[in-house]
């Protein structure tokens, strides 16, 4: 994508040079083109970048500003573009959930959180068990039991499947909840230390298939888990 913006402070063609040369710098930047005469800098990204980069890798004597789009709205687009896949499976399995749990007028609350733990748990691992090893790599660089065990990597994606299958069938509901909230737990820390770090790591719960930033929303579905299995202990 390539948008046009405002840059006021460029007096001549040093600073053009400064401007171009910063901005390229940037991650996602491939071309820049600079003019002190219009005061604007036209600029190719892979994917969208926020404007608040551009100013910070800029010197305080220069000013950057959008001048044909929105920015927010260009900050949602990517934000959506970023999440597209843990939303469409989120969508999915509440969709699948919300149907298993309505019975004759009825809403299962029960059933629904089973369900969606079942669907949860086995697609998680699915993506992590397509490229076990680069999983294992990325899931090692934040998670505070990964960092000190190097197996656990390999082995937390068959313990996910493994809670999958018990969410499916049902098999001992207040082992299969213990678990999960013991784990998920554990898997949260790390998560949080990175996100609160401001660490720009990728994310690995769908493992290797979709590069994902660690963020906020990592944390909430960590946390959804956690609530929901702690939950289902209060009703059981």
């Amino acid at each position: 994508m390539t948008h046009t913006y405002k840059v006021t402070g460029m007096t001549c063609g040093s600073c053009e040079a400064k401007v171009k040369s910063s901005l390229l710098m940037l991650p996602n930047v491939t071309e820049v083109e600079v003019s002190k005469d219009s005061q604007t800098a036209t600029i190719t990204m892979e994917k969208h970048v926020p404007l608040t980069m551009f100013q910070n890798a800029l010197d305080k004597k220069y000013s950057i500003t959008a001048l044909e789009h929105s920015e927010p709205a260009e900050q949602t687009k990517n934000w959506l573009a970023t999440y597209k896949p843990i939303l469409l499976i989120f969508g999915y399995i509440s969709t699948l959930s919300i149907i298993a749990a309505t019975k004759q007028n009825t809403f299962h609350w029960m059933q629904a959180m089973n369900v969606f733990m079942a669907g949860f748990f086995l697609t998680f691992s699915f993506f992590k068990l397509l490229d076990l090893k680069s999983f294992a790599e990325s899931y090692s660089m934040y998670d505070v039991v990964a960092k000190k065990i190097k197996g656990w990597g390999f082995i937390y994606a068959f313990v996910e499947l493994a809670l999958g299958i018990a969410y499916a069938t049902n098999f001992q509901p207040l082992v299969t909840n213990i678990v999960t909230l013991i784990v998920m737990t554990v898997s949260i820390i790390g998560v949080l230390l990175s996100v609160l770090n401001k660490r720009k790591i990728q994310c690995a719960c769908l493992g290797a298939v979709f590069n994902l930033p660690m963020s906020t929303v990592t944390i909430i579905e960590d946390a959804l888990m956690i609530v929901m299995s702690a939950v289902m202990l209060m009703i059981l």
